[in-house]
């Protein structure tokens, strides 16, 4: 199956695709350009629904919220266009921001940082009561993450070493140990980006200058690859009725002479490959 052009908004950076199941609408965002929009499958229609500071990744609430993960590590809750402030700042990522998060079983958020000229990114845990702590020192670039079927794994991407690693998870205290390699990319296949897991316990990783989702078994095979006709494929997430539409992002809508006539678009696949829904945050609630 060829992928479905959704909504084409040039994004320099399209990341984060999300399905809300309570509006039954898919979200992402531009990052650069501090805007996010919205596409509802049901009407076929789609929007620029915020822009403004750049939001690097973004969980739903479990009370329906958008909770934003923003620059110098900022995060704040966005509900009908506005936008209320957890925490304002970290003093440490004042020349950063947050990449992709993910929410967890319990309702915390992993979040992760941007290298700056001065030090490498990070890898926080934000807790529902609002606790931040550094969980991943010394990271290349955070992005995707994912939990596997029986939640006593957490997935973790790091794209600079190509290297998608796999930890030990306690979800009682949201605690993760023991780091090993779990996939490791080929250095002429693209980078690896956003990932997610479907309903098998199947791992799809969305890849930098790529041009493709790899699909991967939970014992870490490569199952399948999906061409697309961009070259920087930059996250995906399942959603729709019954999660097996795949929503995936590109990035390069700057460059599109060089990375494609769409880069920078959504994109839609339906393969019959049913993915699982994504765990709300709680942070506050």
């Amino acid at each position: 199956m060829q992928p479905e052009l959704i909504a084409d908004y040039a994004c320099e950076t399209g990341e984060g695709p999300l399905w809300h199941p309570m509006e039954k609408r898919v979200y992402w965002t531009d990052i650069p350009a501090g805007r996010v929009f919205r596409y509802d499958p049901a009407t076929g229609a789609h929007e620029t629904c915020y822009t403004g500071d750049v939001v690097g990744g973004f969980t739903v609430q479990a009370d329906g919220a958008l909770l934003f993960f923003m620059e110098r590590g900022a995060v704040k809750v966005w509900r009908d266009g506005e936008l209320t402030t957890v925490i304002e700042e970290i003093p440490d990522e004042r020349e950063s921001r947050f990449n992709d998060v993910i929410a967890d079983p319990g309702g915390r958020v992993f979040c992760g940082t941007m290298p700056t000229p001065e030090r490498p990114g990070r890898l926080y845990r934000l807790d529902t009561d609002g606790t931040l702590r550094v969980v991943i020192d010394e990271v290349g670039i955070s992005n995707g993450m994912g939990f596997t079927a029986d939640l006593r794994h957490m997935y973790f991407t790091d794209s600079p070493t190509l290297n998608i690693y796999r930890f030990d998870y306690d979800r009682e205290t949201g605690d993760i140990a023991n780091r090993e390699v779990f996939i490791r990319a080929a250095e002429d296949e693209g980078i690896p980006d956003g990932m997610t897991v479907d309903a098998h316990g199947c791992i799809w990783s969305a890849r930098w200058d790529g041009h493709c989702l790899v699909r991967y078994t939970p014992d870490g095979v490569e199952e399948r690859r999906i061409p697309f006709p961009v070259k920087k494929v930059s996250s995906l997430t399942f959603g729709g009725e019954d999660y097996t539409d795949i929503y995936v992002t590109t990035a390069g809508g700057n460059i599109k002479h060089e990375d494609g006539e769409h880069a920078g678009a959504l994109f839609r696949l339906n393969l019959g490959i049913r993915g699982v829904e994504e765990f709300y945050s709680r942070i506050g609630l």
